[in-house]
């Protein structure tokens, strides 16, 4: 790619950056195709958000991304923000039009993509949350949104697993929500279709740690785990070895990044969609 005055930028801000791989998702996205823009990662340190973010602006940045951890305090500094965001309460992207600044949540969108392209279809099943923080909310608004029967939320603080079930009641009033801690007992474990873990318990460097035993559930479980490093957890083979279906966070990562791809560039692709195989082979050469 050649660089030059017509380039148009995207980035991410955040602290600390160094082992984001959005850079490699859109970088690889644009150069398959032949698209004359460039993204960057800054580390934006606490306090200078401010001023980040009127430094995009003046430079024209097209559009960014908004991890750990800004991803609420960036939505004081926002002209709009979606409906879907305003629900989930946090923002990871931003479309820069005209100068006026749109959020946008794609997480949750990322992992629904990830079930629909493994043909895992959500509604009226019942779901076991593991974790209270950003992603496990944007996860459970968007499982909520889908018609998902009954969300559990457990969580090492059953505090915050309260307070996210609390605010998911008001937000869908119809869902089915109850909340625990890591010990399980408010489970009924039979009843599980699928485990989401939304918790850092298996994430590099420490990756022989689980978070909860996967005893007593139904032999059709589906076990999701969000961490992407190490591509396959602990977690995710103690769930194949008993003979579940298991995705891996490389498929939630890669297609949130592709949502705000199709959120900044509108019609520039036909299928926003079409390379996430070369982008996934791209990035599996990145991640151990």
């Amino acid at each position: 790619m050649n660089i030059d005055w017509q380039t148009k930028l995207y980035c991410v801000i955040g602290h600390p950056i160094s082992k984001t791989l959005s850079p490699i998702i859109h970088n690889s996205f644009f150069k398959l195709n032949n698209l004359n823009h460039i993204y960057l990662a800054f580390d934006i340190k606490n306090g200078g958000i401010e001023n980040a973010i009127n430094a995009l602006k003046t430079i024209n940045v097209q559009g960014f991304n908004v991890t750990i951890p800004y991803k609420i305090e960036i939505m004081d500094y926002l002209d709009e923000i979606s409906e879907e965001a305003r629900l989930i309460g946090a923002v990871n992207t931003v479309k820069n039009e005209n100068g006026k600044l749109i959020g946008y949540n794609t997480d949750g969108l990322g992992f629904l993509k990830s079930l629909k392209d493994k043909n895992i279809d959500i509604k009226n099943k019942n779901i076991l949350v593991l974790g209270a923080g950003g992603a496990a909310n944007a996860i459970c608004t968007s499982l909520a949104l889908a018609d998902a029967n009954t969300i559990y939320i457990n969580n090492r603080n059953i505090s915050r697993s309260e307070n996210l079930a609390k605010k998911l009641e008001k937000q869908v009033p119809n869902l089915n929500v109850n909340y625990g801690d890591l010990s399980l007992n408010n489970v009924v474990k039979e009843e599980i279709h699928m485990i989401v873990n939304c918790t850092s318990v298996g994430m590099y460097p420490n990756i022989d740690e689980i978070p909860i035993l996967l005893d007593g559930f139904s032999k059709n479980l589906i076990v999701y785990d969000i961490i992407y490093k190490p591509k396959e957890t602990r977690f995710l083979k103690i769930a194949e070895n008993k003979g579940y279906t298991t995705i891996g966070g490389l498929s939630m990562l890669i297609n949130q990044g592709l949502y705000s791809e199709k959120i900044w560039l509108d019609e520039e692709t036909k299928n926003i969609f079409q390379d996430f195989d070369k982008i996934r082979r791209i990035i599996e050469r990145n991640v151990e």
